[in-house]
């Protein structure tokens, strides 16, 4: 089969011929359709990332039919769509995955390929609302946002929530669950053609992080925040704490900024702030996200479709140049 390669750090993706996987006892092979990229993908390239830095088939999002089954799978899926959830070996834990905890495409072989074997636990009937692009672009995306605001935020209806960096494909689904979860949404972007496109989707306002002081103008127009959602840390995260009500919560689960700075300690426990971080979620969260995305008719956001997995260094280059708003999906032919 056709996979895209990654041979090194920071080499661009190569197009490789491999062994079509032979699915396991409890394992499915899936023809992938559809496949999408997040920003760990990117980081991997850049050897950012924990785990292989090179030897890999990246990708943790896909959309494929099921064309063989192992000995213990069960032999109905044969012919369905379905969609793969990248969150593997959590462990008995609900609270914090445990030693053998993976993420699909690093280290195990990933999506950017026409084939994969996954274990049939982790395959799920594609949401009839979607388009195949669409679901593509649902698994990381969704389960990652999905337990940072509601188990780990507990985010509630009629609580002010900001959402910062709109324009990432989790940001952007962030943003559509919070509002089917009836909470006011506000947004942070560096671009302020995002943030009127955020408000077209629902956004009651945003605020343009490039600009001076942007946290107390937040403070100023909506009181305060009950929840942050962040995925940038940085030196940017104090200002961050700046623009939480008491008792409030500031969620984030990724980096991308670099280490976070300029937090003084006592404006976090003198207000009794809760800063949580999360990865990923659960076997049971993952379903909860496909019920609550199929019950709210939430569709991924996607920017762009590129034709080829051959087009894959392309779309990671778009990916890191920041200009997208939603998720960039590749064709997996």
């Amino acid at each position: 089969m056709k996979a895209t390669f990654l041979t090194d750090t920071n080499a661009p993706l190569i197009i490789k011929e491999v062994e079509t996987p032979v699915p396991g006892p409890d394992q499915v092979l899936v023809k992938l359709a559809y496949s999408s990229l997040n920003h760990r993908d990117v980081w991997i390239q850049k050897g950012q990332y924990a785990g292989p830095k090179a030897g890999l088939i990246l990708g943790s999002d896909g959309l494929g039919t099921v064309v063989e089954t192992g000995a213990n799978a069960d032999p109905a899926w044969i012919g369905k769509a379905v969609i793969i959830n990248p969150s593997h070996d959590w462990g008995d834990n609900p609270a914090a995955f445990g030693d053998q905890f993976k993420i699909l495409g690093n280290p195990e072989p990933g999506t950017f390929a026409e084939y994969i074997a996954v274990d049939a636990r982790y395959i799920h009937e594609k949401p009839g609302h979607l388009t195949d692009a669409e679901a593509a672009a649902l698994p990381l995306a969704g389960i990652t946002t999905y337990r940072a605001l509601f188990t780990r935020a507990s985010l509630q209806p009629g609580e002010q929530i900001l959402i910062t960096g709109i324009g990432a494909g989790t940001a952007l689904l962030a943003l559509q669950y919070a509002i089917a979860a009836g909470a006011k949404v506000y947004v942070t972007s560096g671009s302020q053609d995002k943030i009127e496109r955020a408000k077209t989707l629902g956004a009651i306002d945003g605020f343009n992080y490039k600009e001076e002081n942007w946290f107390q103008k937040a403070k100023e127009a909506t009181g305060g925040f009950d929840v942050v959602l962040d995925s940038a840390s940085g030196k940017g995260f104090g200002n961050l704490i700046e623009t939480v009500k008491p008792g409030g919560r500031i969620v984030f689960f990724g980096g991308t900024d670099g280490p976070i700075g300029n937090i003084i300690p006592s404006k976090v426990y003198w207000r009794n702030l809760s800063i949580l971080g999360t990865t990923m979620g659960t076997l049971q969260e993952f379903r909860d996200m496909l019920e609550f995305t199929a019950r709210h008719q939430v569709k991924p956001i996607v920017d762009k479709v590129y034709p080829s997995l051959a087009d894959a260094q392309q779309a990671f280059d778009y990916m890191h140049e920041g200009k997208q708003f939603g998720k960039i999906v590749l064709k997996n032919q």
